[in-house]
């Protein structure tokens, strides 16, 4: 039995956590509950699942869980100190970081530090602070298990490999809903089409980085440090069917690739579980369902936000934390129509130009560099509107 914190759990991640849960009651349980802010799923969460803790971010929400609660033998806490303190528990068996942005870097550095191995779902923990996650992993001994579709699969496919032999890596995007469109017709759309991605289901924030590109630029921060990869290792090849996650080339050349049917399950599932793999009643992939499978260049040109993960990448220091930063204040302000598509990448950019780099960056200079690109890039909207 492994007991698990969700952190995130009434987002998409952490409601498809608790449903592989929900399917392997002897395997899995749930023993924190974390949402920041939708109290009315939490406490049903709480309810079926009957966690040792729930805890919401949000106080103005806190008496209400605590009243439908109060029955229950699960305590309820409030904020990100109170939760960081309960990862400290010797029951807790695995961590899963589903939280949404920035917020999870914390949460994530007590975990770590509390000695327990992480399935990763929030992305932004590496992309902003991956030289100090990893060596705080390295020096406690901590598992980071991918959770992402795409670092899941390199993850699989590597197993029984050494990483020396690892050539190149291909992290695989559908290109989302405007593959192969132009910017003068980027220009023009708004949330509604945005929100609206071919073949995954996933909450608003990640599905408007993936219509832009900038979820796979994120992923691209991440795998360099989950695989202790250089940014020419990195590649990024469109593939519309999201039927290969991803492919690894090593250096004799041959290559192997993970693929199956576009369902998260599967990857928080094997981190779960991990080093095992056990059985599901999830659907079956068939081959006579996709009877093509087909590959094209990312266009960096008009989706610029992958290039600028890449500049930042090769910056390094605070920067990409930089880019994280003013992506989370313009994919808000976008889903609020404060903001056209395009502009998102030209906020960040400016940001990028304007914020100070540091080469090396430690916790209290990443927290200071998420602080101003927010305020400027706040700033930067105003201008634009």
């Amino acid at each position: 039995m492994k007991n698990i914190a969700v952190l995130g759990s009434t987002g998409s991640i952490g409601t498809q956590a608790l449903e592989v849960i929900r399917q392997n009651p002897d395997r899995f349980s749930a023993f924190i509950l974390f949402a920041n802010n939708n109290a009315d799923l939490l406490i049903q969460q709480a309810l079926e699942f009957k966690p040792a803790f729930a805890v919401i971010g949000n106080h103005a929400k806190l008496d209400d869980v605590r009243r439908a609660l109060s029955s229950t033998e699960t305590r309820v806490l409030y904020g990100t100190d109170e939760l960081c303190e309960v990862l400290d528990r010797p029951e807790l068996s695995l961590v899963l970081t589903a939280m949404v942005g920035f917020a999870g870097l914390i949460p994530t550095i007590a975990a770590i530090k509390a000695g327990k191995d992480i399935a990763l779902a929030n992305k932004e923990t590496l992309v902003v602070a991956g030289d100090l996650v990893t060596a705080l992993a390295k020096q406690y001994g901590v598992k980071i298990l991918p959770v992402d579709s795409e670092h899941s699969a390199i993850f699989q496919c590597l197993e029984g490999e050494s990483l020396s032999s690892v050539e190149k890596i291909y992290l695989t995007a559908s290109g989302g809903p405007f593959r192969g469109r132009n910017r003068d017709h980027l220009a023009a759309i708004g949330r509604n089409e945005a929100l609206k991605h071919p073949n995954w289901v996933m909450g608003a924030k990640i599905t408007i980085d993936s219509a832009s590109l900038m979820n796979k630029g994120l992923e691209v921060i991440e795998a360099k440090w989950l695989f202790d990869l250089d940014a020419s290792q990195i590649d990024v090849i469109v593939h519309p069917q999201s039927v290969i996650h991803s492919i690894v080339q090593f250096n004799d050349g041959s290559m192997k690739a993970q693929m199956g049917l576009p369902d998260m399950k599967l990857p928080i599932q094997y981190a779960m579980a991990y080093p095992e793999r056990i059985c599901n009643s999830f659907q079956r992939f068939n081959f006579m369902d996709f009877p093509s499978l087909s590959f094209e260049q990312a266009d960096k040109k008009t989706f610029r936000n992958l290039a600028l993960a890449y500049e930042a990448l090769n910056m390094g220091g605070n920067m990409p934390c930089v880019i994280n930063a003013a992506n989370e204040v313009v994919v808000a302000e976008f889903l609020n129509d404060r903001i056209g598509f395009l502009q998102m990448s030209d906020v960040i950019e400016a940001c990028m130009a304007k914020i100070s780099f540091i080469a090396s960056p430690d916790l209290d200079d990443y927290l200071e560099s998420d602080r101003i690109t927010r305020i400027f890039a706040q700033e930067l909207v105003t201008l634009v509107k």
